[in-house]
């Protein structure tokens, strides 16, 4: 973790939910990884995602677009039910116990990286190669900033990939097609 600045505490509630509240930008990895990283903020990957939702709806993929959200909150739940009910042998840097990787698996940055990325890579084909080269850069920054260990990026990152592959399964299934209001504005010719 050559990026980590001093261990700390694990953020509050209120510092989970404003986007860079407890940021800490020093050294200036750590910086550049809250900047890199903020998109997997818990409010501004909500908004991501529904935009990405939003313009699925306005295509006409009615079923796609409310896919995405549900799998957001179901995402987001699992990660919160898993951090506060597991627990891990306390983790130690340079001797000092570092508690706030005492509940940080699985890495809710890495899951919601993942799902702002596939989200905005559905809606916004074009902007494939980007997307994994950030998430990329998301998940590489994370471990080397200190912010998580490998195995909880790792741990959102399977969480992610479930969720994933739920998302791709409901979309193409029908199960929401011929439910009335649900497929969205049709595409203009």
């Amino acid at each position: 973790m050559p990026f980590a600045g001093p261990p700390g505490q694990p953020p509050t509630l209120l510092e989970s939910l404003v986007p860079l509240l407890h940021a800490s930008f020093h050294p200036l990895g750590a910086a550049v990884a809250e900047a890199v990283t903020l998109p997997g903020q818990a409010l501004i990957s909500l908004v991501l995602v529904l935009a990405a939702a939003w313009r699925l709806w306005t295509s006409g993929r009615g079923e796609s677009a409310l896919a995405w959200p549900a799998a957001w909150v179901l995402a987001t739940g699992v990660e919160l039910v898993f951090r506060h009910t597991l627990s891990r042998p306390p983790l130690y840097r340079d001797g000092v116990h570092v508690p706030g990787f005492d509940s940080s698996w699985p890495s809710g940055h890495a899951l919601r990286c993942a799902i702002v990325a596939a989200a905005l890579a559905v809606a916004w084909p074009r902007l494939l190669f980007p997307l994994v080269a950030w998430l990329g850069a998301a998940v590489a920054l994370l471990v080397l900033a200190g912010f998580h260990t490998p195995t909880d990026v790792a741990g959102g990152l399977l969480l992610a990939t479930v969720v994933l592959a739920g998302v791709a399964v409901l979309s193409r299934s029908g199960f929401l097609r011929g439910r009335a209001g649900l497929r969205g504005p049709r595409p203009r010719a």
